[in-house]
């Protein structure tokens, strides 16, 4: 119990960091480059992906290090790549509902994305990069 603890508070600070990123590279993309903010938000997760690959496998998971370092960033980015699914499903509902309320509710929709995804990402990863004992 103390090692899933250790872990969840690792992913956490690992998480927040590419959220961080994430968060940061969306917002630039929209408000300096006018790019749309549905297309930003995929841009800057997908950067964040490669970051949060690296810091999962050396710092929060006990990934096999014996594994085929390809197939393991395969299927890391598949779970990533339904979870950018799951984030701009969510970018896109929630902007829709929230714009006739309030200017820039993308920034407050895309930490919501981001708690939804994260429970995702940690799940599946769990199950899917950890080296099984």
């Amino acid at each position: 119990m103390r090692k899933l603890l250790e872990q969840i508070i690792k992913f956490g600070m690992v998480g927040f960091l590419c959220f961080f990123i994430d968060y940061g590279i969306m917002v630039a993309l929209t408000e300096l480059c006018g790019i749309d903010s549905t297309v930003s938000s995929g841009i800057s997760f997908s950067v964040s992906v490669v970051v949060n690959y690296i810091l999962s496998i050396t710092v929060v998971f006990d990934a096999d290090k014996e594994a085929n370092k390809a197939k393991q960033f395969f299927v890391f980015l598949i779970l990533s790549i339904i979870g950018l699914g799951i984030n701009t499903l969510i970018m896109w509902a929630g902007t829709g509902i929230l714009d006739q309320y309030m200017s820039r509710s993308y920034m407050l929709v895309k930490i919501f994305a981001t708690a939804v995804v994260m429970v995702y990402n940690f799940i599946t990863r769990k199950i899917f990069i950890e080296k099984k004992k």
